[in-house]
């Protein structure tokens, strides 16, 4: 494999090499536009002439009409482009006289290139993949799942140069280990458009049940995504990359509104790239059927997305909100019995909405009740406010540190507060809160 003259050349070492697998292969490389299967010869006329009846015979007894175009790159061969037409057209037409000349709208259009080192005759050029060579867009992760869109967003992104470094997220025992294979075998179905990858496996499980037992059904997969997302800016720091690569598309599912994507970017520093973000779903299973992994894509094991999806999602969160309150309880870390700070910051977000609080006298806390009116049960809603003694930790404050969760507890419990006080939030309901 060289480069000269602004063509890259491929030629086969010996006869055993598979030229056509090689050739399906360049189709699949980005930055190239176009891909010829070529026959080189001696830079004479008459050896031109030999070398294209014989290479596209078959494609001159099965055309109706044609014509030659021809370059001549090296200036000191003894014919111009026009002349070199001519003879190798009158010569074709001569032995497939059943083809006609036609030099206006051709089926097949013969090539002829004079380079320095050789003559080079081709039929027409087939489409290449386009775009940029990988890594001359930089590095990103792409959050990789089993399903038809983070394939196609992956390779959509790699189109644009840029070199993958994948993440898949893992919960075992409600995923299983085929769940993860048919990750890892899209993974290999990119490779020959993206190059090589690494899919980093993230295990997923704790964080998941923790969010199932603590958080509003409603929050789970805003909360969810929010730590895929700074999971994901953690493997990006480490591969140096600039961005992050999600197969969201908008409005497609209920965590793909304008707000919900807003909330959960919006927790890493990082650019987040939506190449899918305008398609239709059609769009995407075109795209995905034509780099191979459709088929894959819509085999039915679950992913960790699936498994804890909510039955009725929130669609339209407040980020300022629910930002504002995640943000002050992970700056502001205080151990058991002594978050006095979380306290007074979650009441004051209570009593702004409207609520009447009963506190919980000489140790942290609060409870409200929210009366529908209507005879029914109770629903008891809770979050805890301590963190954990980490000193060792990266983001410890005071030698303590919100690394279990506890800050996004109070983020979504702010959430629920704030939207039990929207207009017709209690309608239809029965019993309290």
């Amino acid at each position: 494999v060289y480069s000269k003259q602004s063509t890259i050349y491929v030629e086969p070492k010996d006869d055993e090499c598979d030229i056509e697998a090689a050739f399906e292969s360049c189709k699949k490389i980005f930055g190239i536009i176009a891909v010829s299967k070529a026959l080189p010869c001696e830079k004479d006329i008459q050896k031109i002439i030999s070398a294209a009846k014989n290479y596209l015979a078959c494609e001159m007894r099965t055309a109706r009409s044609f014509k030659v175009e021809s370059k001549r790159a090296d200036k000191t061969f003894p014919l111009t482009s026009i002349q070199i037409s001519q003879q190798v057209g009158g010569a074709l037409h001569q032995a497939f006289p059943r083809c006609a000349v036609n030099v206006h709208d051709p089926e097949l259009v013969v090539h002829i290139e004079i380079r320095d080192d050789a003559a080079y005759v081709h039929g027409p050029a087939e489409e290449g993949a386009g775009g940029l060579p990988i890594g001359m867009g930089g590095v990103a992760v792409s959050l990789l799942s089993g399903g038809i869109d983070s394939p196609v967003s992956s390779y959509m992104i790699a189109k644009r140069g840029v070199k993958l470094e994948m993440v898949h997220f893992f919960s075992p025992p409600y995923t299983s280990d085929e769940a993860k294979e048919k990750v890892l075998s899209l993974a290999k179905l990119l490779v020959p458009w993206c190059g090589r990858l690494t899919v980093q496996i993230v295990p997923f499980t704790e964080i998941q049940e923790e969010i199932r037992r603590n958080c509003p059904e409603e929050f789970f997969t805003l909360i969810m995504r929010r730590f895929m997302m700074r999971i994901s800016q953690r493997v990006a720091d480490q591969v140096k990359a600039k961005a992050l690569v999600t197969g969201e598309n908008l409005g497609q599912v209920a965590s793909q509104t304008m707000e919900a994507l807003g909330c959960t970017e919006a927790v890493t520093r990082l650019p987040v790239l939506r190449p899918l973000i305008g398609f239709d779903k059609e769009e995407i299973v075109r795209l995905s059927r034509k780099i191979g992994t459709f088929e894959l894509s819509t085999l039915p094991y679950e992913d960790c997305c699936t498994v804890f999806s909510p039955k009725h999602p929130k669609t339209r969160p407040s980020l300022e909100e629910i930002l504002a309150a995640e943000d002050y309880i992970w700056r502001h870390p205080e151990t058991g019995f002594r978050e006095w700070k979380t306290t007074a910051y979650m009441q004051d977000v209570f009593e702004k909405a409207g609520y009447t609080l009963v506190k919980a006298g000489d140790i942290p806390g609060f409870y409200t009740d929210i009366e529908t009116g209507r005879p029914g049960p109770k629903l008891l809603i809770m979050a805890e406010l301590d963190a954990l003694s980490a000193p060792n930790h990266v983001q410890a404050v005071d030698g303590c540190a919100h690394a279990c969760g506890h800050h996004a507890q109070c983020a979504a419990m702010a959430g629920i507060a704030l939207a039990l006080k929207e207009p017709g939030a209690l309608h239809g309901l029965s019993g309290s809160v």
